[in-house]
């Protein structure tokens, strides 16, 4: 006769006839059995052709034979056999082929892996042919699933965000799997998996952590996992799991373009053991693959809306090349305040107080608008950033918020063009009848914060700090049409101009003289 053990929620474990096995909550238990209650190595029982032998191999938690404790038993049909908490009724099997070579027995741990590919048209084919074969209905049964995850990529195309196509996607995989928790974790900037949403069936938010040994395996592997006994799995480390309860679990890459891996699908069961079956792993591999499309494809739309929106606030005080490659770097968008080295520029219109006075406001605005417009074209041509007007000044500076190699040369440079500009300025409005301008310009080199600065209303990107207002006083010193420059200055320039040494300064805020020069251009 052949035997069999059944539990109260139908878990199943045929006995085999002249071997001993071993019960235990092991995954080398040839009966496993994901319990607490149940140790590693918890009993043995040894099954003849008409009997049933159980003895306890020193359990913390005990064996009972119809209630009563035992070490030492012969279990017959109807009885019922406990270990620790779980109880068992043996019972006889009807005759059937004997399970293939290399088959587990029912009830064993199954632990399935699927290499991931970049399309789940794949996965579509293995949904297809794994029912084919278990059922005589597998036609329309794989339509149904077909129907079911094309109007998934349809409800997932209509989503307007990532937090939106997340929500989306544990909706859906509610409505298509048999589930009791689904959770996304994406991967941050550094390479973290952070969790992005998580929920049980009731649509609850759900504190239960992502057990990070399946997810681990899942991302370094690059495959889908299947367990259908988490808890007893040794791949995946048990503690986290066994304190979540966790029995079946699917966790599956999100696999991007190029075979990057965006984050994990995880979808488990803490209700019954042994719930995921292989065809759920094809399934929710398919699911993955479009969820993953929709999230990546959002991802980088989010991405590019930032990076233009970025370029185009950038634009309007550097170069367009430099707002480019600002926009496009780590962390653009949300730039903070730094240290940096930096060389700052102040140009300044002497006189223009009272040139003001003399002109109608439309004619003044034309002048300043063609001036500015020549002088911010000195700084841009030499990779310089606009920091700011201020007035009828023009405040640049190079080194924030990326600097390059030789900015105090590109600096100097940008200096000399605007005195050369300025001179053929005048010269074309002397030619109209338009008035003069004339303008001093200062240049200091050396550390200063770099930031947003401003109010919550209003924040502007610029630099702050000693260096800068040396620079100011430096432009505030200089006479019609000088460049003066600090020691700091002259001290990093590899292309120096031809420099006249100045009698030392004394400027605000410094308690010894500053030695000036003057560029001879």
């Amino acid at each position: 006769m052949r035997f069999k053990l059944t539990s109260a929620d139908n878990q199943s474990f045929e006995l085999k006839t002249g071997v001993t096995q071993v019960v235990g909550r092991a995954p080398t238990s040839d009966i496993p059995v994901f319990d607490p209650t149940i140790s590693r190595r918890h009993a043995e029982i040894s099954t003849g052709d008409k009997t049933v032998d159980v003895r306890d191999l020193g359990s913390s938690n005990g064996t009972f034979l119809n209630g009563s404790r035992v070490e030492n038993c012969t279990v017959t049909l109807g009885d019922t056999i406990t270990f620790g908490k779980v109880a068992f009724k043996l019972q006889s099997v009807d005759a059937a082929p004997p399970p293939a070579i290399g088959e587990k027995p029912a009830g064993a741990t199954i632990v399935r892996q699927l290499p991931m590919r970049n399309t789940p048209g794949s996965a579509f084919a293995s949904i297809k042919s794994g029912e084919q074969e278990a059922m005589q209905n597998a036609e329309e049964k794989v339509r149904q699933k077909l129907e079911t995850l094309l109007n998934v990529a349809t409800e997932l195309g209509r989503a307007v965000d990532t937090d939106a196509i997340l929500a989306k996607i544990v909706e859906q995989a509610y409505q298509i799997l048999t589930v009791d928790r689904v959770a996304i974790q994406l991967m941050d900037d550094v390479g973290q998996l952070v969790t992005k949403i998580a929920r049980d069936k009731r649509g609850a938010e759900q504190q239960r952590t992502v057990p990070q040994s399946i997810a681990r395996a899942a991302i370094a592997d690059k495959v889908a996992i299947l367990s259908d006994n988490a808890g007893e799995d040794q791949r995946f480390g048990g503690q986290s799991i066994l304190m979540q309860q966790v029995r079946s679990a699917i966790c599956v890459p999100l696999m991007g373009k190029e075979d990057s891996t965006l984050g994990v699908l995880y979808v488990d069961n803490v209700s019954a053991a042994h719930r995921f079956t292989p065809d759920d792993l094809d399934y929710v591999v398919a699911f993955a693959g479009l969820a993953a499309a929709s999230i990546e494809n959002r991802l980088n739309i989010e991405r590019l809306n930032r990076e233009t929106a970025a370029r185009s606030n950038f634009e309007r005080y550097f170069t367009p090349q430099l707002a480019k490659r600002i926009a496009s770097s780590e962390g653009a968008t949300r730039l903070g305040g730094e240290k940096r080295e930096v060389t700052v520029l102040f140009s300044d219109i002497r006189g223009f107080t009272a040139l003001s006075e003399t002109m109608p406001p439309n004619e003044m605005a034309t002048l300043l608008t063609d001036y500015f417009t020549e002088m911010v074209e000195c700084v841009f041509r030499n990779e310089g950033t606009l920091d700011k007007f201020i007035g009828d000044a023009v405040m640049a500076q190079w080194g924030a918020p990326i600097g390059s190699e030789g900015d105090p040369d590109k600096a100097m440079q940008a200096a000399i063009e605007m005195m050369r500009e300025l001179a053929k300025l005048n010269a074309q409005w002397k030619q109209e009848g338009r008035p003069q301008l004339e303008i001093g310009i200062g240049l200091n080199h050396g550390d200063a914060f770099a930031g947003n600065i401003g109010s919550e209303r209003r924040l502007e990107y610029t630099v702050i700090g000693d260096t800068v207002n040396t620079a100011s006083r430096l432009c505030s010193a200089a006479g019609p049409g000088e460049i003066l420059i600090s020691n700091e200055m002259k001290s990093v320039l590899s292309k120096k101009p031809k420099l006249k040494e100045m009698p030392p300064m004394e400027l605000k805020n410094k308690s010894q003289p500053v030695k000036v020069y003057k560029v001879i251009i």
